[in-house]
Parts: C-alpha cells; sequence; structure tokens
C-alpha cells in the first residue's frame, strides 16, 4: 500500500460519515485490518480516541448503525479533493 492510500484510509476511517463498507470497497481491506491500520499508524492517544468514537455506540461507521436519513457516505466534494474512485457525481 502506498503512503498516498494509507493517508486516504486514515482519513475515511476518522470521517464520522464514512462507513468501513465504504473502505472495504474502494481500498479492499476489512474493519479489523483498519483497525491494526489505525493502531499501527496513530500516536496511542490518537488510536484511543478513535476506537473510543467508533465504537460508542453512535457512530455511524457501520452501516446497520445507520440512521435511515443518512443516504450517502461521502461529502459533496469528496471526488475532488481524494479523486475517489466510486464518487457518484
Amino acid at each position: 500500500m502506498t503512503v498516498i492510500e494509507i493517508d486516504r484510509i486514515i482519513e475515511m476511517a476518522w470521517e464520522d460519515r464514512t462507513p468501513f463498507e465504504a473502505i472495504k470497497i474502494q481500498f479492499g481491506i476489512s474493519e479489523p485490518e483498519v483497525i491494526k491500520l489505525m493502531r499501527k499508524e496513530l500516536k496511542l492517544n490518537s488510536f484511543i480516541l478513535w476506537r473510543k468514537r467508533v465504537h460508542n455506540g453512535t457512530s455511524q461507521k457501520h452501516l446497520k448503525k445507520r440512521s435511515e436519513e443518512i443516504t450517502r457516505f461521502k461529502c459533496s466534494r469528496q471526488r475532488s479533493i481524494s479523486n475517489n474512485k466510486i464518487s457518484k457525481r
């Protein structure tokens, strides 16, 4: 994996509205692999904060836990920012 891909995965993992399923579609890595990557790449305190936020019960990181009102996982500018391969513009 390139540094650019790793940076993008970390960025997507930090975004509350980007589900793990979107990361899997775009990069082919599962939730446990994302967690390993985050643990490896982030400072310990940053990783702990991220894990608390993702798994505190209110996170939108899992499609099954999402409100039905949320119908997309990207911002309107995401394609221009990241060249997202699965953007639907």
